[in-house]
């Protein structure tokens, strides 16, 4: 069974914005290449998460596990992911879609956060 991370971001308008998220992507595809790792976009830039998810069910992926990269849980991961998610389950019934906490739920990353602006302040 063909499994697949799908990493998704808020989107900017400025290109630029998308650089940490692209860097995580290839990071992560690198250390497992075993695993399909995509990165997609709420708003704003392509390719849209319905894209990816597409793209993914498409070439065979049947377990699709959607890690949103946002600090906090605010509107658009209470309400906008959850009826995105639904509408791509009816979609793409065969494929099992699971959702990460959002990294900013996480505390090893909240901590690496914490820990790392400690050790950069000057004594």
């Amino acid at each position: 069974m063909k499994s697949a991370l799908v990493l998704f971001a808020h989107g900017a308008r400025d290109p630029e914005w998308a650089a940490p998220f692209w860097k995580i992507q290839a990071t992560v595809a690198a250390r497992r290449p075993d695993l399909a790792v995509e990165l997609a976009f709420l708003e704003f830039m392509p390719p849209a998460l319905g894209e990816t998810i597409e793209k993914l069910a498409g070439t065979g992926h049947a377990v699709i596990t959607v890690a949103p990269l946002f600090m906090a849980q605010g509107g658009h991961l209470k309400r906008d992911l959850p009826l995105l998610l639904e509408d791509l389950r009816q979609r793409y019934p065969a494929v099992t879609l699971t959702l990460q906490p959002a990294v900013g739920d996480v505390d090893v990353i909240l901590d690496a956060i914490s820990d790392w602006l400690i050790n950069s302040m000057q004594y």
